[in-house]
């Protein structure tokens, strides 16, 4: 049988490759529903090729005007426009897997949804993990669901250990996440004041969507990756590394006890570890370009201090300094980071204020070990509140 999909997030980056994907194995996959935020031409466009059952966008405006042109052209799409329609199509009895891939926090109640109706969890919305935390895995084993990360790093380190993840902690010595050092990996730190949000979206290597391209700018997305490295496979902080690696060849290794290294290696193109989510534990065609070894000129790699700057990505400690203070410290951080790339991005504040703004934040708001989902949305909305407070002042 058609293994039946939910794509949340359908019309950004990851939600249209994956759509490639599916589309490449029409006797495998079928799409079941499909969610937005607003996009609703793309939607309309995915309704008309796709024909899902069911569609939802984040806001009833929004929502209805994809209904009156669902209605326009006649499709079979029925267009929920529910408060909770995003949660409805994720837990789904009829859905096998559910493609997570709306941006931030938002994402975090229809992944819970998911991951309680016991589905086939593929992971692209990172902070499911960084805000969930504990409260989200406790989900997934109670719900029984899979959770396969999607995540190109995530995706390597999971594909680089062993099967039996009872034997991960006596056999890994550590993680090792590549990040390519984004588009100021050389740049002089006192430089980046004046860095522009076009600057700063303009990723050398991946298309991604504006605020995980600022976030690889300012290396948050691999501070937020070693959190979640953390809560997807079980290892203490101090088994967490980073290391540059420009090309993004290798994605991530894994270190293990003898010293000897396991590393998944590819071109930069999420369809890889899109298609092996989905497939999994069998291989499909991805539609992405083989590595041509020969082509290759070099592969290099260097410590998060070369070029003689210690300070140059700040915001990686936070990784750390979060994982080992008070529960609920990553949930406040990662508030905290949307409201500081949101104010970057519409020009309120200043590149280098990210991290400024970040660090006042977890300086202010003192979580208080939230056990659930209404915990989590409150602490995150107090975060936000009081990076919105601070963001004020940092652009007056």
């Amino acid at each position: 049988m058609k293994q039946r999909i939910t794509v949340l997030g359908s019309t950004g980056s990851i939600g249209t490759s994956t759509l490639d994907v599916v589309a490449r194995h029409p006797d495998r996959f079928e799409v079941f529903a499909l969610s937005a935020a607003t996009q609703v031409d793309l939607m309309l466009e995915q309704c008309v090729r796709l024909r899902p059952r069911f569609a939802a966008m984040a806001s009833a405006p929004h929502a209805r005007l994809l209904a009156e042109k669902i209605e326009q052209n006649r499709l079979p799409t029925l267009v929920l426009q529910a408060p909770d329609a995003i949660e409805i199509i994720a837990s789904h009895p009829e859905v096998d897997a559910v493609m997570a891939a709306i941006v931030g926090a938002a994402g975090l109640a229809p992944c819970l949804a998911a991951a309680r109706a016991g589905k086939r969890l593929l992971l692209a919305n990172k902070e499911a993990l960084v805000v969930g935390g504990e409260v989200f895995l406790r989900a997934v084993r109670e719900g029984g669901a899979t959770l396969l990360p999607i995540d190109s790093e995530h995706s390597a380190i999971f594909q680089s250990l062993p099967e039996d993840p009872s034997t991960w902690q006596r056999r890994v010595e550590k993680i090792i996440l590549t990040a390519s050092g984004g588009p100021f990996r050389q740049r002089d730190p006192e430089s980046l004041r004046a860095v522009t949000p076009g600057e700063a979206c303009a990723h050398p290597n991946w298309v991604m969507g504006r605020k995980i391209s600022v976030d690889s700018a300012t290396m948050m997305n691999k501070a937020l990756e070693v959190i979640e490295a953390r809560y997807l496979f079980g290892l203490a902080p101090r088994q967490l590394d980073v290391v540059i690696h420009p090309q993004s060849i290798i994605h991530s290794m894994v270190q293990y006890r003898d010293t000897s290294v396991v590393a998944q290696l590819g071109t930069p193109d999420m369809r890889v570890p899109i298609a092996y989510g989905l497939a999994w534990p069998e291989r499909v065609e991805s539609g992405a370009a083989a590595l041509d070894f020969h082509a290759l000129s070099a592969m290099t790699f260097e410590a998060i201090d070369d070029h003689g700057h210690p300070d140059r990505f700040p915001g990686l400690r936070l990784a750390w300094e979060a994982l080992e203070a008070a529960p609920g410290t990553t949930a406040v951080l990662n508030a905290a980071n949307e409201v500081a790339v949101a104010a970057f991005l519409e020009g309120c504040i200043r590149f280098d204020q990210i991290h400024a703004l970040n660090l006042e934040t977890l300086s202010t708001v003192t979580p208080s070990n939230p056990d659930s989902l209404e915990d989590l949305l409150a602490l995150d909305a107090q975060a936000r509140a009081t990076a919105q407070r601070i963001a004020l002042q940092l652009a007056s």
